[in-house]
């Protein structure tokens, strides 16, 4: 099993989360592939997310399921990344799919979230199942942090900002 697999899923439980990803892509809104996820996730748009268990390298997906269980979203995993790409219409491979808008989709995206959150597998993957609202809650403080998340080293660009607002100051100083 790959380290980014917190939990099994049965069978049954993959195929019904493929037939609600072709539910969601006709009436929602989905995101695909690791990075639209990642950003989906961490601006708190996604609602339910599926990642693949057959992706290589796992780095590509390895960061997904701890970044759902802290923003509280469900999460899922299916056995094949191209059959999670033909789930939603593409003719290639998907490591990770997000949905936003549910669409005819939400009952049986429900569904499934009941049955991970109580399979056995449930104390590893339980935090994340919860949460199918919380989200929603906060996602104009997301929106305002966005275009920082979407380029690597986010961090260093706010200190970058303060280095340019002291020389600034020290400048001002200066000509005093």
């Amino acid at each position: 099993m790959k380290s980014y697999i917190k939990f099994e899923v049965s069978k049954e439980v993959a195929d019904k989360t493929y037939e609600a990803l072709r539910l969601a892509k006709d009436g929602g809104v989905i995101k695909k592939g690791a990075n639209e996820v990642t950003k989906s996730v961490e601006r708190g748009l996604a609602s339910f997310v599926v990642i693949a268990e057959d992706v290589e390298p796992e780095e590509v997906v390895l960061h997904i399921p701890m970044l759902c269980e802290q923003k509280k979203i469900p999460f899922t995993y299916v056995p094949n990344r191209e059959a999670l790409g033909k789930a939603i219409g593409m003719s290639v491979q998907c490591a990770a799919v997000s949905v936003e808008g549910q669409g005819g989709a939400s009952a049986a995206i429900s569904d499934i979230i009941s049955k991970i959150t109580g399979s056995k597998h449930s104390p590893k993957g339980e935090k994340a199942p919860h949460a199918a609202e919380p989200k929603k809650e906060h996602p104009a403080a997301e929106e305002k942090k966005a275009p920082h998340a979407e380029h690597a080293g986010n961090a260093d660009k706010g200190h970058h900002h303060e280095h340019e607002h002291h020389a600034a100051a020290e400048e001002k100083k200066a000509e005093e």
